[in-house]
């Protein structure tokens, strides 16, 4: 089982790991708090390689709040299509751009509580912004985060808020900010949600295989 006693060589481990792998989108965005937000935002419940195509194809018409606004509804639509929900979230969009321009000036806060007041920025996104963009800590958890460290049994969580309040508390503060990173990477490409690779997974011998109904 992972443990706080072995979590660090198990995440020194992984880092080595995913290193083969693409980064994951949103990460690719970091250097910029508005593109990181706007990525983070299409991403959700979205594939990679589409989140990937959208962030582009919309990035080239817009990058900061107030050209986006600028924008027709419409025209964010087909930029960003297919990701999932892409009318709802051509809305929120808009309605993100509006609230740093009104409240922020354009800019996007830093902290994770002016964050969250944002209409339609949940605890994923926000702390994907603040940990990303910003340089500061915070525990992203989106669906890698929680199944695999439910997986692992570092943590018993029914929900995402419930494992990154658990790993609040639990998890060496110096790995709040690379452990989404590192989970969701891996997750991708070999702790897949079902028939993981476990035969070619370096912390195998440590994972208890929580939840594994079959794998590889």
């Amino acid at each position: 089982m992972v443990t706080t006693r072995n979590i660090d060589g198990v995440i020194r481990t992984l880092k080595r790991l995913v290193k083969q792998w693409e980064e994951p989108v949103v990460g690719r965005y970091r250097d910029d708090p508005f593109t990181t937000l706007i990525s983070c935002l299409l991403s959700l419940r979205t594939k990679d390689e589409t989140t990937r195509g959208a962030s582009q194809r919309l990035f080239r018409l817009a990058r900061n709040p107030a050209r986006m606004l600028a924008l027709p509804r419409a025209t964010i639509e087909r930029a960003i299509y297919p990701v999932g929900f892409y009318r709802t979230k051509a809305k929120t969009l808009h309605a993100v751009c509006r609230t740093l321009l009104e409240r922020y000036g354009g800019q996007v806060p830093s902290g994770l509580d002016e964050l969250l007041t944002i209409k339609g920025v949940g605890r994923k996104t926000a702390n994907l912004v603040v940990t990303l963009a910003f340089k500061k800590d915070g525990i992203c958890v989106d669906t890698h985060v929680h199944r695999i460290s439910n997986r692992w049994g570092y943590v018993q969580t029914a929900h995402p808020e419930q494992t990154e309040m658990t790993l609040r508390r639990t998890l060496p503060r110096r790995h709040w900010r690379t452990y989404n990173d590192v989970l969701v990477a891996f997750g991708q490409h070999l702790c897949h949600p079902t028939s993981p690779w476990c035969s070619r997974c370096p912390v195998e011998r440590l994972c208890p295989k929580i939840g594994v109904t079959h794998s590889r």
